[in-house]
């Protein structure tokens, strides 16, 4: 007698064809549903990478934490920053730039205890991109001398003149109602090589250049400790705008060793 269940001439039968063909099925869902883990973890390396590459070398995000740049920037702001200026891109008058403390601008502020848990999450999204980094020892301002550069304020007008030629900031300053002049300070500065000379846009109520003469820097930025230029305001979404660095304002400036200067006027009536 014939077992129906054995194979006949070879051919496996339809009860053990239907068993081969669900096993198949199984082996090619773990299969797939390994390809698909291993993908999204390729994926998810290589963003992080990439996050940490453009950090690292193109753009980085800041929040503001002062009043100091309005109404160019407000509190709390969220900004990027273009890390390529200056070092391939030279830096121009009215730029914003990011700047670590030269030494003395800020006051030393403790951090903040974390639980282990928070910590180590703002480490990796700071580290990554996604978050905007604390900036307790950065500042952000506007360049208005460069290298070589004569900045003095203020003229009869209350403009401030950069090798000579006055400037009309109406486009980006925030005075105080009824006043003119562009500071309360007067200064009259001469740019070292390397250094930048800084203001805020909020200019009575700025602790730049001006008020930080009695430091070690004697109020000049290295350039080398500038992050990069800030170019877009990304949060909140009401903000959202490209920052301009107001090129119209300063196109008049000659280069310091062009700068043909006006003669001081003589108060002299006669005599020695």
């Amino acid at each position: 007698m014939t077992d129906i269940t054995a194979p006949q001439n070879g051919v496996p039968s339809d009860e053990q064809a239907e068993g081969d063909t669900a096993e198949q099925r199984r082996s090619k869902r773990q299969r797939s549903a390994w390809l698909f883990a291993r993908d999204l973890l390729i994926i998810f390396v290589v963003a992080l990478l990439a996050s940490v590459l453009i950090k690292t070398f193109l753009v980085r995000s800041f929040f503001i934490p002062s009043g100091s740049m309005e109404n160019t920037l407000q509190i709390d702001d969220r900004i990027l920053v273009n890390q390529l200026e200056p070092g391939l891109i030279p830096l121009e008058r009215g730029d914003v730039v990011v700047f670590q403390d030269p030494g003395g601008w800020l006051p030393a502020v403790a951090e903040p205890e974390k639980n282990p848990v928070a910590a180590a999450l703002d480490w990796v999204l700071e580290g990554v991109g996604l978050a905007a980094d604390d900036a307790n020892d950065h500042l952000i301002k506007r360049v208005i001398g460069l290298p070589g550069d004569h900045v003095v304020c203020c003229n009869a007008l209350g403009q401030m003149t950069v090798n000579g030629v006055p400037l009309d900031e109406t486009a980006y300053l925030k005075l105080p109602d009824g006043v003119s002049a562009v500071s309360q300070e007067s200064f009259d500065v001469v740019v070292p090589e390397g250094s930048l000379w800084v203001m805020g846009d909020n200019r009575y109520n700025s602790a730049d250049s001006r008020f930080n003469q009695d430091q070690p820097g004697k109020g000049f930025v290295p350039i080398d400790n500038v992050v990069g230029r800030a170019i877009l305001v990304t949060w909140p979404v009401d903000h959202w705008t490209w920052l301009d660095n107001y090129g119209s304002v300063f196109s008049s400036v000659p280069d310091a060793a062009d700068a043909v200067e006006p003669a001081p006027v003589s108060t002299t009536t006669g005599g020695e």
